[in-house]
Order: C-alpha cells, then sequence, then structure tokens
C-alpha cells in the first residue's frame, strides 16, 4: 500500500482570518460551498472548528463513494485537520498570508494509503487529480463567498 497525496491551493482576496474562519464554519459556510460530489452532509458534533464531527458522502468518481466521518483538529495557527475516522484519509487545510495585501492562499492536502497492485497504480495516478479538481471547485466558491 503507497499513500496517496492530493494537493491544490487558491490565493483568495479576503484576510486570512475571515477565509480560516468560513473554513472553520461547518454549519454554515463549510455546506455552502461544497460541490455536488458531497451529499448527506451533517455536522454531528460541534460545528465551529476544533472538536467538530462532520458527516458526509464524496462521490470522487462515477463508482467510487467515500462514506467520510471526520474528526476536526486546529493543531496550529491557521490549519484545520480532518481526520477521517472510516478510513485513512486526512486532509488538512492551510491558511496563511497571500502574495497580495488583504488575500490568503489555501493550501488543502489529502493522504490516505491506497490500495495495492494495478488497482493501486491507477488510484495513485489518477485519484489526486480528480481531488485536486474537487477541492478546487470548493475553493472557488469559497472565494465568491469571502471575497
Amino acid at each position: 500500500m503507497a499513500q496517496v497525496e492530493a494537493t491544490t491551493q487558491r490565493e483568495i482576496a479576503a484576510e486570512p482570518e475571515k477565509v480560516f474562519d468560513a473554513l472553520a464554519d461547518y454549519n454554515g459556510t463549510r455546506s455552502e460551498v461544497l460541490p455536488e460530489q458531497f451529499s448527506e452532509y451533517e455536522v454531528r458534533e460541534g460545528g465551529d472548528g476544533e472538536g467538530t464531527v462532520v458527516h458526509w458522502k464524496l462521490q470522487a468518481t462515477s463508482k467510487r463513494v467515500r462514506d467520510c466521518l471526520l474528526e476536526v483538529g486546529e493543531p496550529a495557527d491557521g490549519e484545520l485537520v480532518e481526520k477521517d475516522r472510516n478510513s485513512s484519509m486526512v486532509t488538512t487545510w492551510r491558511v496563511t498570508p497571500g502574495a497580495r495585501t488583504n488575500s490568503a492562499r489555501v493550501t488543502v492536502t489529502s493522504v490516505w494509503n491506497g490500495a495495492g497492485g494495478i488497482g493501486g497504480f491507477f488510484e495513485k495516478t489518477f485519484a489526486p487529480k480528480g481531488l485536486a479538481r474537487i477541492y478546487d471547485d470548493l475553493l472557488a466558491r469559497l472565494a465568491s463567498k469571502v471575497e
């Protein structure tokens, strides 16, 4: 089993704190910016950053649906970490000051233990690109919400 990693980032024309607060708002903003690949969204505990437990299904491909139950932590300033209780997937959202004044750079990275064999080869080759497209869509929706 090889580790699979998908990363995408976007510069958003808003203060980093505002962007981080929107990402950490699982009761409001987060559910509003999810693309159609996410379904059955439900906040089960908390709802604002650290200590939140949230559920969703992620339709990564036409045949692949992940049932995710995520625990949210904030291990560092400007960082949200979502650990899936149902798999090895960990998604880290980092919000840092952007290159321009009053902007934020958001980087999202998901890692998980991939399958072995030929299936693992295809997963490692294609899954990061597909997941990056999904998160790029989410970040575009987030940008239009907070800019």
